[in-house]
């Protein structure tokens, strides 16, 4: 009886002490800056090179995103455990967009429509020609 006991508080102490990592490694959110993420055309390309990434190196990592052209941002949802947010950045770096202070990986900037590219070098939205709306 005395065993049945210990057991029992055992299996209960391990249980909640995986509950708590559980907890602590929740779904975390980062908002990630960047000056040439401004239109339709820039989500449509970072989005897919994400969805890729996060299956092939990132253990689907990050549940979720949503971005905010208007403000040139993308905010992340991601399991700490699985990505952190570095690894989100050089993703996005990758694909050819800047993430906060890190810059995009030159050979794959050049490759992006001009619409893509930051204000200072003509891209970005135009007067009188929002490019944040998807034409219909």
């Amino acid at each position: 009886m005395k065993k049945a006991f210990f057991v029992i508080l055992f299996t209960a102490l391990a249980f909640s002490k995986l509950q708590a990592q559980v907890m602590a490694a929740g779904p975390k959110w980062v908002t990630i800056k960047s000056d040439n993420l401004r239109c339709w055309e820039c989500k449509e390309r970072l989005e897919s090179y994400l969805i890729k990434e996060n299956h092939v190196n990132m253990e689907n990592g990050m549940l979720k995103w949503v971005f905010n052209l208007l403000g040139g941002e993308i905010r992340v949802q991601y399991l700490p455990d699985r990505v952190s947010v570095d690894d989100i950045r050089l993703a996005m770096n990758n694909a050819g967009f800047d993430a906060d202070t890190t810059k995009a990986e030159p050979t794959v900037y050049k490759k992006l429509p001009l619409a893509c590219k930051t204000v200072a070098e003509g891209g970005g939205p135009k007067k009188n020609k929002p490019c944040h709306l998807e034409p219909m």
